[in-house]
């Protein structure tokens, strides 16, 4: 489905909480072409073991991930191209640092893979296909902040993201990550500055619209970019989505960077695409199965017709509120009428999409993650991507369809993995309400193989019981 493009300006920050000399670029001992170790850092003592702060106790998830490399004389199991500790990837100090600091442990399944790979020397591409909540925005931030020089202020990792508050969010990985460096950083989403400011920042987080917008009127110099991610690329890449935008993007970088294409989905039509957009790249994959999260339950709600449907929603409240939960819709009319009838009657609700202005979607969504508001009723502007700890239930109150009304299995999982975030319980419920709704349901039922259970909503507070049961359990 076609995502609210941005257009816009830049607004920079500086990352330095301490100072650190330049940063080696990337894991040398695994490329195999330089023996040079990073120099330590001015302050700080290394990061021991034993000092790493604990991880939240998550349920395991065993995913079965396939690597195919580009030099198809390597082998794919080799230790060379696989890491258990951040330690073995020949880190700087200070990114070690950072690590820990965000309560990383160890890598998980798709970093213990992807990393070494996205580190080595000469650099390659990368195409990475792996489920929501399983750290491939870390592992794309590390590899950037491993690559750029430090005593350059020139522009030289650029991420692209289909929404600014994806944008915003990868942000703040990238800063928290870069905490303990001297990292630049700057935005090109709509309305951060006024015209004529130039970027004096070494990473860049944007919209494609606002970089091609940016870079056109000279305010983004492109030609030293390193490296080029497209977050969510099977949508970045989509012909009816954002595809021609992220096509000029990179024909303005000038520069023959590192392309990396990070999402949880590629459909074939996508991937073709991504390989040229990507030439002679590693390959990361997750099995089809794999990418529909388990830890997710997933209903369907038989309902009469459009005002039966709202009726069950509002009887959906209290649950919606034990954790917080995200409703998806498919027009942003829609979110704004449903948001308008459920506060008249009492509840506490926001709706966000793409028409409003952007400092009142930054508000929202800021409200949102702390947790000030429970329930957010929103377009696909958030399906990808977000990451919202907290989240336990996502209702498709209208389900989703691609541009030309085809069911859309794939901006369903994304939905669907707005939670059970990094292997935590969670719920999806679909509204049903027609021939039309029940025909897209099926479909993605077929395409993902994993079974929708009907709850009956003639009895609410059965209904309500099997939900609590859900979340409980």
């Amino acid at each position: 489905m076609p995502q609210d493009d941005e257009q816009g300006w830049i607004t920079e920050s500086n990352n330095n909480p301490e100072q650190q000399d330049n940063v080696t670029s990337l894991a040398d001992r695994i490329g195999g072409l330089s023996t040079e170790k990073a120099e330590q850092a001015d302050q700080g003592e290394k990061a021991e073991q034993g000092d790493q702060p604990q991880q939240p106790q998550q349920p395991k998830q065993e995913l079965e991930v396939s690597v195919t490399l580009a030099d198809q004389q390597a082998d794919p199991n080799s230790p060379l191209y696989s890491a258990s500790t951040f330690e073995e990837l020949g880190l700087h100090e200070n990114l070690l640092k950072g690590i820990y600091a965000m309560k990383f442990q160890k890598p998980s399944k798709i970093q213990e893979r992807a990393l070494p790979l996205l580190l080595q020397n000469p650099p390659r591409n990368m195409i990475a296909q792996s489920q929501s909540g399983t750290g491939k925005t870390a592992a794309f931030a590390l590899a950037i902040l491993s690559r750029i020089n430090y005593d350059s202020s020139n522009p030289q990792a650029v991420v692209l993201s289909p929404s600014r508050e994806l944008a915003r969010q990868t942000m703040s990985v990238i800063q928290q990550m870069g905490q303990f460096t001297n990292v630049k950083t700057a935005f090109a989403i709509k309305d951060a500055i006024p015209k004529g400011s130039k970027v004096d920042a070494q990473v860049i987080v944007a919209t494609p619209g606002a970089l091609v917008d940016a870079v056109r009127k000279g305010q983004i110099n492109a030609k030293e970019v390193k490296v080029f991610v497209l977050d969510e690329a099977d949508n970045m890449l989509d012909q009816h989505s954002m595809g021609d935008q992220s096509i000029k993007a990179k024909n303005l970088i000038t520069s023959k960077p590192q392309i990396l294409l990070f999402s949880a989905t590629f459909p074939d039509i996508v991937r073709n695409f991504a390989a040229k957009f990507a030439p002679a790249a590693n390959e990361i994959r997750l099995k089809q199965e794999e990418l529909s999260v388990e830890g997710i339950k997933q209903f369907y709600m038989d309902c009469d017709n459009l005002e039966h449907k709202f009726k069950v929603l509002v009887e959906l409240y209290e649950l919606m509120t034990v954790g917080q939960s995200i409703i998806f819709v498919h027009r942003r009319d829609t979110a704004d009428e449903i948001a308008h009838r459920m506060t008249a009657e009492g509840h506490t609700v926001v709706s966000l999409h793409g028409k409003q202005e952007s400092s009142e979607r930054d508000l929202t969504i800021d409200s949102f993650r702390d947790g000030k508001t429970k329930v957010l009723i929103t377009t696909n502007v958030i399906a990808r991507g977000i990451d919202i700890s907290q989240v336990n239930m996502v209702i498709n109150y209208d389900m989703p369809k691609t541009a030309s009304g085809k069911p859309d299995s794939e901006t369903y999982l994304h939905r669907i993995g707005r939670t059970g975030r990094f292997g935590r319980k969670g719920l999806a419920v679909n509204f049903i309400h027609d021939k039309e709704s029940w025909k897209v349901m099926n479909s993605i039922e077929e395409t993902l193989k994993k079974e929708i259970i009907k709850v009956d909503t003639s009895d609410f507070d059965a209904m309500e019981a099997i939900m609590k049961k859900e979340l409980k359990d």
